[in-house]
């Protein structure tokens, strides 16, 4: 999958190919599918300024089919982690919902808010690049709603696709070195969508998106927490100026890991808002886990078509040997 380092203004981000949702991740949110009550009137309603609780799920990759938990990396971390209690679909597909540090506030935007300073060992940058290397993805849920990477088609007027989760980060090559670097997406501009009640002022919440970013953070002295980031400004319209270069993972490199949190209205009602995951025509299907899928039935198809075969074989042996033994005994010589 080829990528490239693009800079944006000041923002750096990551170009590349991704992989849109395919058939597995249908049939799964398939399974979790709500279903409207018409007489459930309150359901899914969040007045303003109602905490939103943001958990996190399992990371996952198409490339190695491996999932982990997401705490299984140095993310930040809630003051105590909670497991989330899982319905048997989510059992079924390895799921691992937790808490996180992640809290948003109904209809009322937040920008540059630091979670977390990270130091990186030598452990905790190999786990990064691991991870990285094997295109990871970070699962959220907000609502129920899965978080989605909304994917911009060529032409304007189609609507978007959509992408389960957002990459551990990316490998790539930087300032004209030949060599490929490993970059982490530490800053996050989530984009929380709701349908507004016209009889009240709450609102549901209808779809749950994240555009992904790669900043390296600038701070004056040493970090205490309190620290006024040069590279982020909540009073300014834009949360990321004067960023030179994007956050590497390399041991002793430091870390901040930001978040964006903005509100948009929309017209999709609460019991409509998966058809923006299921509707969409481009899927392209996970082609390993088909083919491996299948490789698997053909062989044991084979298996089996071995074992009746010889059964077969072996019956149509004795069947021939009783007839042969009947006839000479009809014949009068006995010969």
């Amino acid at each position: 999958m080829g990528k490239k380092l693009v800079r944006i203004g000041s923002e750096y981000i990551f170009e590349f190919h991704p992989e849109v949702v395919g058939f597995r991740h249908v049939v799964s949110l398939v399974e979790c599918l709500e279903l409207p009550d018409a007489g459930c009137s309150g359901c899914g309603q969040h007045p303003k300024g109602d905490p939103l609780k943001v958990k996190v799920n399992k990371l996952t990759s198409t490339k190695t089919q491996l999932p982990y938990t997401y705490y299984s990396l140095p993310y930040c971390r809630p003051g105590k982690i909670v497991d989330n209690a899982e319905n048997l679909g989510e059992v079924l597909r390895g799921d691992r919902i937790e808490n996180s540090p992640y809290v948003f506030k109904m209809r009322e935007p937040q920008l540059c808010n630091v979670i977390c300073h990270l130091k990186l060992n030598a452990k905790t940058a190999k786990d990064f690049k691991e991870k990285i290397e094997d295109e990871y993805r970070v699962n959220m849920i907000l609502d129920n709603l899965p978080l989605v990477v909304p994917i911009r088609r060529l032409d304007q007027e189609s609507p978007p696709l959509y992408q389960l989760g957002y990459h551990v980060g990316l490998k790539a090559q930087y300032a004209g070195n030949k060599e490929e670097k490993y970059f982490i997406h530490n800053h996050l501009i989530f984009t929380v969508k709701f349908h507004k009640d016209l009889q009240t002022d709450s609102a549901r919440i209808v779809g749950f998106e994240v555009k992904p970013f790669s900043i390296k953070h600038e701070y004056e002295g040493e970090w205490n927490g309190k620290n006024r980031l040069l590279t982020c400004d909540p009073h300014t319209k834009r949360t990321v100026i004067n960023s030179n270069s994007p956050q590497e993972v390399e041991v002793n490199q430091e870390i901040l890991f930001t978040y964006d949190v903005e509100f948009q209205e929309s017209d999709v009602k609460w019991a409509s808002r998966w058809d923006t995951y299921l509707l969409m025509s481009d899927d392209q299907i996970h082609w390993f886990s088909i083919v491996n899928s299948l490789m698997i039935v053909l062989f044991l198809s084979g298996m089996v078509a071995m074992i009746m075969l010889r059964t077969l074989y072996r019956d149509i042996s004795k069947y021939n040997e009783l007839e042969t033994q009947e006839e000479a005994k009809k014949r009068p010589d006995g010969n």
